[in-house]
């Protein structure tokens, strides 16, 4: 081993250790930042339209498809500023591991485009621009597609009261003849009336299904709901 090995020594945790602080740069540029944040909310704003378009559910929430775009955003924020400080870094995974978000999500897909929007963010604040508009463009095509040919033949609940089992079995009779298919969620039997849930999916013209239910022998009442899930388990 020559003088100058031992001078100047070089071990692999030194090109390690050098590798990890080459990746955090001390100051970030204001064109750098602006078009981190404007990329994060271009996304942000697809991932808001998409949601109001393929959103089926009972309530639309403007303010948690507002958060979507929010939650990108903020997510590039706090990773521009990872990059830039080893410290802060250290500091922010602390920091955001006692954070507890305490808000309901009912709908799984609720649950995929907020982790959509989070990861865009996390994607786009990491400065790789073009993974982030390419996967959410191929993302959002699929949900899309897969949401939207879902819906396409929505589901009813056909809620039925009848006086006894004469008029149930002519209530089925009828469904049977005027849906595509159905079938029975719910019965509850009391003293001189018959409640029937029965999911159906209809043809066309459910006000004029309802109306031709109701008119049965027996029939007390009869009600239609659109269904998604919510309302029975």
């Amino acid at each position: 081993m020559n003088a100058t090995e031992t001078a100047n020594p070089t071990n692999f945790s030194d090109i390690v250790k050098n590798s990890f602080l080459d990746n955090f740069a001390s100051d970030i540029s204001i064109s750098k930042m602006m078009i981190t944040l404007g990329v994060s909310f271009l996304i942000g704003l697809f991932i808001y339209i998409l949601y109001k378009r393929v959103f089926s559910g009972v309530l639309y929430s403007k303010s948690f498809n507002v958060s979507l775009i929010g939650m990108t955003m903020v997510t590039a924020m706090v990773i521009i500023a990872v990059n830039s400080n080893l410290v802060l870094s250290l500091g922010m995974v602390g920091a955001l591991s006692i954070v507890r978000f305490r808000t309901p999500i009912k709908d799984p897909t609720d649950l995929i485009f907020l982790f959509w929007a989070a990861a865009a963010g996390i994607v786009a604040g990491a400065g790789f621009y073009a993974l982030a508009a390419i996967g959410s463009a191929v993302i959002g095509l699929i949900l899309f597609l897969f949401i939207k040919s879902s819906s396409l033949e929505t589901p009813y609940l056909l809620v039925v009261n009848c006086e006894s089992d004469e008029s149930e079995q002519l209530v089925h009779s009828h469904v049977g003849q005027m849906v595509k298919r159905y079938n029975v969620k719910q019965k509850t039997v009391t003293s001189g009336n018959i409640e029937m849930t029965l999911e159906v999916r209809l043809r066309d013209q459910e006000g004029n299904f309802v109306n031709q239910i109701t008119g049965l022998g027996g029939v007390k009442n009869a009600v239609l709901i659109s269904y998604n899930g919510d309302y029975v388990s």
